[in-house]
């Protein structure tokens, strides 16, 4: 990795059916192998199965979801002597949007329904409604930071 300068962060372009850039995001965290089509696929038909069910606008329950993932601190190893402290720290805000995504394709991928769409929607409408594990692996991440908060003055 270069030492002279950081890395951009490129924007990534909103998605083609609803024009939203979370939904974009997602989509590409979704996908496995460069295989674009399949994770488009997968994402549109799971929102489209949100929109059957509740009868709202699936953007509006996926952003519900994102929201109600988004961690506000977490926790970071911090060595200090000899000794390693778990130190609670603010999460930045393109950090819990990150986390969030990833909480919430690795809590679908785990459920027990038969097709990623059918996980994918259970997990988003789960997590739009305050439960499910992507909501538990929030309130894990908070609790462990309550938890360490002793150590918070070795924040840097």
């Amino acid at each position: 990795m270069s030492r002279r300068h950081r890395a951009e962060r490129r924007e990534a372009q909103p998605d083609p059916k609803f024009g939203n850039v979370k939904i974009s995001r997602f989509m590409s965290s979704v996908m496995r192998q460069g295989k674009k089509s399949v994770a488009e696929t997968i994402v549109y038909g799971a929102l489209d199965q949100i929109e059957a069910k509740v009868k709202q606008s699936p953007v509006q329950v996926f952003e519900q979801a994102l929201e109600n993932v988004m961690p506000s601190v977490e926790v970071r190893s911090r060595r200090v002597g000899g000794a390693t402290y778990q130190v609670p720290v603010e999460v930045r805000p393109s950090r819990r949007e990150t986390l969030a995504i990833r909480w919430l394709i690795a809590a679908a991928r785990e459920r027990n329904e038969k097709t990623m769409v059918d996980k994918l929607s259970g997990e988003l409408l789960d997590a739009s409604n305050n439960r499910g594990n992507a909501v538990k692996k929030r309130e894990d991440t908070h609790r462990m930071a309550e938890a360490n908060r002793a150590f918070s003055h070795y924040r840097w």
